[in-house]
């Protein structure tokens, strides 16, 4: 590893934890020639699981693809950006538990809506209206109901 001050590649580490469920590691370390100290977040390498679009073609999982979508929903939401990357990594991770080498487009979408629908209301909808291209006003109706109908079940 290379120091990120100096740049020697000479360095000992003083701690090891594991961090993020797990699956990456955090380590505390001092550069050997500077003396400076310094963390690294080593992460664990997955087996690469191909997304199989609706046309058939095969690409390999793209974690910032899930990212952009899961922002884009909560886009000026009140939700602090660690709790999405904790989402997306609850994403990745279901992904790699359920899947072995292919997973459709399909129930990565499912698996992001069941996400946000624990995470905000307006962000399952608004990924949802683009995810099922919602046609008209009756599909956000239908939408609402699935995640309003149980909780308003609850209160009654």
């Amino acid at each position: 590893m290379r120091c990120p001050y100096c740049h020697v590649d000479n360095d000992r580490v003083l701690d090891t934890r594991a961090a993020e469920g797990g699956y990456m590691v955090r380590r505390k370390r001092i550069c050997s020639s500077c003396h400076r100290r310094f963390s690294t977040l080593e992460k664990l390498e997955q087996l690469n699981v191909r997304v199989v679009k609706s046309d058939q073609t095969r690409e390999p999982l793209d974690r910032e693809k899930i990212r952009r979508g899961v922002e884009r929903a909560c886009s000026k939401r009140p939700i602090q950006s660690s709790k999405i990357e904790q989402v997306v990594q609850s994403i990745e991770a279901e992904i790699y538990e359920s899947f072995d080498s292919e997973v459709t487009a399909a129930q990565i979408g499912d698996i992001v809506l069941r996400h946000l629908a624990d995470l905000d209301e307006v962000a399952y909808i608004r990924f949802a209206s683009v995810y099922r291209e919602f046609d008209d006003a009756n599909d956000f109706i239908r939408a609402i109901s699935k995640i309003v109908g149980p909780k308003s079940n609850e209160k009654g």
